[in-house]
C-alpha cells in the first residue's frame, strides 16, 4: 500500500524532479517522466489532465515509474477538448503503431505525446520538457521507426502532423520539396 505524498506543486520544477529521480523504477524512461511530471505538477506545460491518460493509467505509470513515490493528488488541468478526441486517436494510433516495443511507458507516452501535440507551442514545450533535446531522445527511444523517418531534423510536432497527412494521402504543402518552401523556417530550425 503507498502513502500519499504531500502536493508536489509547492516544490520547483527542479526540486520535484529529483524527488521523482530519487524513487526511479529503472526505466529508460525514468528521466523524460521526471520532467514532464515536475513541469506539469507545477503548472507548466500544456499537458491536460492524468497527461492526457485515463485516470488508471495515469496511477500505473506513477507507480511503474517511481515506486514508492505514493500517491499524489493530480494539479487540476483542463480535459482534452472533446472535439479533438479523433485528432487525439489518430495520433495516438500512429505513435503506438512506431512504439519500440519494449515496455508498457511506450503505451503510456504515446498517449502523452498525442495530448501534448493538441497544444499550440513547440511539442517539447507543451509536453514539459526541459528542451528539444529530450524530446528527440523520447522519440528515438519510443517510436525508434518513426523518429527514424525524421532525417531532416523536422520540428516535432509537424512531423507527426505531416506523417498523418501523409498516411491520407494529403499534401498541403505547395512547394516541390521542403528545401525550396519559404515556409522552411517554420517547420525546420531552431525551437527556442
Amino acid at each position: 500500500m503507498t502513502t500519499p505524498s504531500p502536493n508536489l506543486a509547492q516544490e520547483t520544477p527542479l526540486e520535484l524532479r529529483e524527488r521523482l529521480l530519487a524513487h526511479a523504477g529503472g526505466d529508460p524512461n525514468d528521466g523524460p517522466m521526471a520532467s514532464i511530471l515536475s513541469t506539469w505538477f507545477t503548472g507548466g506545460g500544456a499537458l491536460p489532465a492524468w497527461l492526457g491518460l485515463d485516470p488508471g493509467a495515469f496511477h500505473q505509470l506513477l507507480a511503474h515509474h517511481f515506486p514508492g513515490l505514493g500517491t499524489p493528488a493530480p494539479p487540476p488541468h483542463p480535459e482534452i477538448d472533446r472535439e479533438r478526441t479523433g485528432e487525439y486517436e489518430e495520433l495516438f494510433t500512429l505513435l503506438l503503431r512506431d512504439r519500440a516495443g519494449h515496455t508498457p511507458s511506450e503505451t503510456w507516452m504515446a498517449g502523452i505525446v498525442a495530448a501534448g501535440c493538441l497544444a499550440s507551442d513547440h511539442l517539447w514545450q507543451d509536453l514539459g520538457l526541459w528542451n528539444r533535446g529530450e524530446l528527440s531522445a523520447l522519440m528515438a527511444h519510443n517510436f525508434p521507426d518513426l523518429a527514424g523517418r525524421n532525417v531532416e531534423d523536422m520540428k516535432w510536432k509537424k512531423f507527426l502532423y505531416k506523417q498523418l497527412c501523409a498516411a491520407e494521402g494529403i499534401y498541403t504543402c505547395r512547394a516541390p520539396s521542403c528545401e525550396v518552401c519559404a515556409d522552411y523556417t517554420h517547420c525546420f530550425g531552431p525551437e527556442e
